[in-house]
């Protein structure tokens, strides 16, 4: 958990996971409960209005997040995890693409930080390894981003913490390595895992969180969604509530291709968040 002394994935300030279409990975490790979420968005709502964070993020100039890559890998070569500059380099030119339509984000890459270590790789989520690994590498303030890139536990593409009111080493995004643009992760190496995973950094949650409840992801912008898209499902529909399922919104699960958008909600949301939180 973001800014705690100890390790703890069922705290409310826990991460967030992308996981593939027919995975046999285990439940998604980091859906949040009701009561989690609603301990967070009250935490949030305090935040905001003592911070007088602006709603209108189209009013906002440019924030530029600085980036840090901790490319693991567990013996040197680019076949178990040292991947090549230019992936990154991608990675971040698809990061300022996804996020320059109607966010007041960009992204700069800082330095890339490479290490040889086969007790890190895989990285394991919630795992004493991972928390010793972050711990080590982890670098800059509360609005620097550092992403740890290598093989995953649980066949999972990602996952990211959530910004608490007190961040600490486990704040961060892992991302599967294959799933840079150059990678081999089939329908998810064009680097919208990255995409997907920030957005948890800067508070998004899924846009079927919550179902077809009335609060749903917490974004009034977003259709409710009763369960996770993959694959492509033109015309999904699985809430009573207007709107069909958000499949092309990055908060989903749909493959890379599929996914082209965020919200004006969820870009406002994000803004707050990075006011409240991490600026």
């Amino acid at each position: 958990v973001p800014g705690a002394s100890c390790y703890d994935p069922a705290a409310a300030g826990a991460a967030d996971a992308r996981s593939r279409n027919g995975s046999a990975a285990r439940h998604d490790p980091n859906d949040l409960t009701a009561a989690q979420v609603a301990e967070r968005e009250k935490d949030f709502a305090a935040r905001v209005s003592a911070r007088r964070a602006t709603a209108d993020a189209a009013l906002q100039a440019v924030i530029t997040i600085p980036v840090v890559f901790h490319v693991i890998s567990e013996d040197g070569t680019q076949a178990n995890g040292n991947i090549p500059d230019s992936w990154i380099t991608n990675q971040i030119a698809v990061l300022n693409a996804a996020y320059a339509a109607n966010t007041s984000f960009q992204f700069s890459l800082q330095s890339i930080d490479r290490r040889t270590n086969a007790s890190w790789y895989p990285i394991v989520y919630g795992s004493s390894t991972e928390s010793a690994m972050k711990a080590a590498l982890r670098t800059g303030g509360d609005g620097t981003l550092n992403i740890y890139t290598g093989a995953l536990s649980d066949d999972l593409l990602g996952w990211a913490t959530f910004p608490t009111g007190s961040i600490g080493t486990y704040d961060g995004v892992v991302i599967l390595d294959q799933s840079l643009p150059g990678g081999n992760a089939t329908n998810y190496n064009l680097g919208d895992t990255a995409t997907h995973e920030i957005g948890h950094w800067l508070n998004l949650y899924h846009t079927f969180q919550g179902g077809c409840s009335t609060t749903g992801d917490s974004v009034s912008d977003t259709p409710r969604e009763k369960s996770a898209a993959y694959a492509c499902p033109t015309g999904r529909d699985t809430c009573s509530q207007s709107g069909v399922d958000p499949i092309h919104n990055f908060m989903d699960y749909t493959y890379d291709s599929c996914m082209y958008e965020f919200t004006a909600g969820q870009a406002t949301r994000m803004l707050n968040a990075w006011n409240a939180y991490r600026a």
